[in-house]
């Protein structure tokens, strides 16, 4: 852990929109797979989703402080004894064996990120990726996702990214997510320069798009 730059704390606002829109918040009310969505909330009913939401919520936030905690060097593996804790355990020790060992430095780990009033949020650790300056974010799932599904992942990663560089002078241009599933399955997806600034226009397209509709 080196902690080179004097990282903000940001407070969270619990409303759909607010004067500060997070990354996540701008990414939903744009997104075209919301539909896709409400359709299936609506075949599984409003209490099974919350189940299904709550469960995942649980376990990739268990998951992610364990992730942190071994990163400072800390005891990471205080799990309960409930299935979705072991699971969440068996799933942080898959990130430590197999996706945790190509950071070959830890700047920051949930890094508040605000730029000049646009949008904010907070980026899981930024560092070097096998010794490239690198935006990196953890995502579990219930199964490995293709590639092609998780465009937005890239396009929050870069939001982060564009963020760090006008506030600390960086020039991050990769963006590396881990991912875990349940089946204990790990897969690495990077994005590199060239598609990095393909990805920054999209993402200031969908910030554009977010203003018009909500910002009038």
């Amino acid at each position: 852990m080196q902690n080179k730059y004097n990282y903000p704390s940001l407070e969270r606002i619990d409303t759909d929109i607010h004067p500060v829109p997070s990354v996540t918040t701008v990414l939903s009310n744009t997104s075209k797979s919301k539909d896709g969505l409400i359709q299936w909330r609506n075949r599984v009913g409003n209490e099974e989703a919350e189940r299904i939401i709550k469960q995942s919520t649980d376990i990739g936030t268990a998951v992610h402080e364990g992730i942190e905690k071994y990163l400072l060097n800390q005891s990471w593996d205080d799990f309960s004894e409930s299935s979705d804790q072991l699971l969440a355990k068996r799933m942080t020790n898959k990130f430590i064996n197999d996706g945790l060992n190509g950071i070959s430095e830890v700047w920051g780990l949930e890094v508040g990120l605000i730029l000049d009033n646009l949008y904010a949020g907070t980026a899981d650790c930024v560092g070097k990726y096998k010794d490239i300056p690198t935006l990196i974010d953890f995502k579990t799932a219930k199964k490995i996702k293709k590639r092609e599904w998780i465009e937005d992942y890239f396009l929050q990663g870069c939001a982060y990214a564009n963020a760090h560089n006008v506030m600390f002078g960086t020039d991050i241009q990769q963006i590396v997510i881990l991912m875990v599933d349940r089946d204990l399955v790990f897969q690495e997806f990077i994005v590199r320069p060239t598609e990095f600034k393909i990805l920054t226009h999209k993402w200031k397209r969908r910030l554009i798009d977010f203003n018009n509709k909500y910002n009038k």
